[in-house]
């Protein structure tokens, strides 16, 4: 392995691979190094004001609406920024990780967007880092066209028929330590974002589209104001016009459900609305409010959209997004079409039944992880549009969310069952075998898992222990039976690391936040430096 030193202290510490140079180049080494530089410490600033937020909800202080910002919310002048080129009809997106064949497969299968991956989909090794990096510039320039060795062709199809390129970067709490400026390790979400920007944002521009993301786990206005100065910056660096960039914000955090106003407020110039994620909102509510057993939820698959604390939720960022002239996305139908008909049409079923609720619900498109899938979101969103490319035109005037609609979680379905137990411990430990082994998208039992879906398995075995509805012994004693079925069908599984993982994450006395920042320097990290 080698260090290389480039401009403005930015050191590369990981091995050199294919293609790499491509990417990593002292221009956009530096480029990234000057967004860490204007930036990283007041990044550090808002993880640690998270922190003290947490840590006032858990002693009791309230959640509510915030007073000092009523002005935003009351001002009915304000509007986000018109659809960009690529983004004026959103009815179906499709998600999944930068990888070569999910590129092709996704921006050819009929979707309007293509969201890529480097966040939930993708286990961050440096390799997939830098290999999306080189799967978006290919894509972007038309060579990404392959075969692979059994003979199957990916070919790219007509550029008019081909969804529109939107960037997930990872989230602000996590760091990427294969890239360091001044010795201190760059946001990973400023490398995911900085070196798709550096590379693909004037390109883009020529093609007819513009640079655009979906943020994820923000948890509140100021943290979207932070990307927004990003981007100021960004196009300032680079030459582009202001407001060239756009970006949707998940709102996939209890704290950020609040403050949907003024997220799109603070991002306005480069908004492109909002999208609603399930798992990740159920996540964090659990740990914003694991401590309460009124916070007390069942078995996952129980816990529905249908659910009045999750439609309050969604019906607020409706009409929230629709108010200011924003695009309101739906969130994600995981199911992996199958072999088995029965199970296939019971999948569709289940898919169509989810995607009619949010499309009469005012959503102006919605998600799936499969291109399979993309016909029946696609069918049932143009039943509801028609010609129109969205319903903005619906305000939801109507729909009146109060603080207490939005925290009314109420026990649904009764306490988990030994089924619901088992399934969160199974899926957890499958999903963090797969995702140490660098794959960050894995489809069990019918569905498309990723690290959101690990989350809400292993906070909610930690929720049920806390509060002592599952009892500890049993739990262990299906973790027993859960890694031999593992090692069973999975040889090469680190079955005493996963066993670590998930002890250390669903069984400790606290909770960690996020299984993936211990969990990435532990087991994904390969740079020069001597680590513990």
């Amino acid at each position: 392995m080698t260090t290389t030193a480039l401009t403005h202290g930015v050191h590369v510490l990981a091995a050199p691979g294919d293609r790499h140079d491509e990417i990593l180049t002292p221009e956009a080494l530096d480029f990234v190094a000057r967004l860490a530089v204007a930036f990283g410490e007041r990044r550090q600033w808002l993880l640690k004001e998270r922190r003290r937020q947490a840590i006032r909800l858990a002693t009791g202080s309230p959640l509510d609406f915030r007073l000092t910002t009523s002005a935003v919310r009351a001002d009915p002048s304000w509007r986000v920024a018109p659809p960009a080129p690529g983004l004026t009809d959103r009815r179906v997106e499709i998600t999944g990780p930068p990888d070569r064949r999910m590129a092709v497969n996704a921006l050819n299968s009929g979707a309007r967007v293509w969201m890529a991956d480097f966040e939930d989909a993708t286990a961050p090794t440096w390799d997939n880092v830098i290999g999306g990096q080189l799967t978006l510039l290919d894509a972007v320039e038309r060579r990404i066209d392959f075969t692979t060795a059994d003979g199957k062709e990916y070919r790219l199809a007509d550029r008019d028929r081909l969804a529109t390129i939107v960037v997930r970067p990872r989230g602000w709490h996590l760091d990427e330590e294969h890239l360091e400026v001044d010795g201190r390790p760059v946001p990973a979400s400023l490398v995911d974002f900085g070196l798709y920007f550096f590379h693909c944002a004037r390109r883009q521009i020529d093609a007819g589209h513009g640079p655009y993301f979906y943020l994820p786990k923000l948890e509140g206005r100021d943290e979207a104001r932070l990307w927004n100065d990003v981007f100021l910056l960004a196009q300032e660096l680079l030459g582009i016009p202001r407001g060239t960039v756009r970006a949707t914000v998940l709102i996939e955090t209890i704290t950020a459900a609040f403050e949907m106003e003024e997220i799109l407020y603070e991002l306005r110039e480069h908004s492109s609305g909002l999208n609603a994620g399930r798992w990740d909102y159920l996540f964090s509510l659990i740990k914003t409010f694991g401590h309460r057993t009124d916070f007390l939820l069942p078995d996952r698959a129980k816990v529905t959209m249908t659910a009045p604390f999750l439609r309050a939720y969604t019906e607020l960022l409706v009409r929230t997004c629709h108010r200011r002239g924003a695009h309101a996305i739906g969130g994600m139908a995981a199911q992996v079409p199958g072999r088995d008909p029965a199970a296939h049409e019971a999948a569709l079923a289940k898919v169509r039944l989810d995607k009619e609720r949010e499309a009469e619900d005012g959503f102006d498109g919605s998600w799936v992880a499969h291109p399979g899938l993309v016909p029946v979101c696609r069918k049932v969103f143009d039943g509801v549009l028609g010609d129109r490319p969205d319903q903005i035109h619906r305000t939801r005037d109507d729909v009146e969310v109060t603080a207490a609609d939005l925290l009314s979680v109420r026990r649904i379905g009764g306490p988990p069952t030994e089924e619901g137990v088992r399934t969160n411990i199974a899926v957890a430990l499958r999903y963090f075998a797969a995702w140490m082994g660098g794959q960050g998208a894995v489809a069990l039992d019918g569905l498309m898992e990723d690290a959101a879906t690990a989350e809400i398995a292993r906070v909610q075995v930690w929720q049920w222990l806390r509060h002592r509805v599952i009892q500890r012994e049993d739990v262990l004693r299906t973790l027993d039976d859960e890694l031999a079925a593992l090692g069973a069908a999975y040889p090469w599984a680190p079955l005493d690391e996963v066993r670590e993982l998930f002890e250390r994450t669903a069984l400790s006395a606290e909770l960690p936040l996020f299984f993936t920042p211990e969990a990435y320097s532990r087991h994904l990290v390969r740079t020069t430096e001597p680590r513990a």
